[in-house]
């Protein structure tokens, strides 16, 4: 089923200054998301990277994964990327929490593994969260 959430206009404006492939790549991915964990809040933000976080509520703190565009290519970023079961060895990276796959094409996260890291990332989410909330299936842009 395809996601009727639109893309927030202020990121929208950034999103279209990439690579074509990237845009597609990021849009395709960010539905994936969206269809795995529809309730999600999606936190945007133009820092180093036009970043899309995805939390179960509107903290970051709560977030299970990030879609952090670069230049010419992005990621699919786990926020508590080294706390996660990855059984199938799919995160890389060096950093104490964070640990991301790179994404050059649908097939890089459109699979079974990766919708099970994906699961894993959410189910950790919820079992972390400190406070329900009240917040769900929200855009909140943090985009100055």
């Amino acid at each position: 089923m395809k996601n009727s959430r639109p893309i927030h206009p202020d990121f929208q404006m950034l999103l279209d200054m990439k690579n074509p492939e990237v845009i597609n790549l990021f849009e395709d991915l960010r539905e994936y998301i969206l269809e795995l964990y529809p309730d999600s809040n999606e936190i945007l933000y133009h820092t180093h990277a036009l970043t899309a976080v995805f939390s179960i509520s509107d903290k970051l703190a709560d977030a299970f994964c990030m879609l952090p565009i670069y230049t010419n290519h992005l990621n699919l970023g786990f926020n508590k990327g080294t706390l996660l079961k990855d059984t199938d060895k799919l995160l890389t990276g060096t950093g104490t929490l964070i640990r991301h796959i790179d994404v050059k094409k649908k097939s890089d996260y459109r699979n079974q593994k990766v919708k099970r890291l994906i699961q894993e990332a959410i189910n950790f989410s919820v079992k972390n969260m400190t406070k329900p909330t009240k917040s769900k299936g929200k855009t909140i842009s943090k985009i100055k």
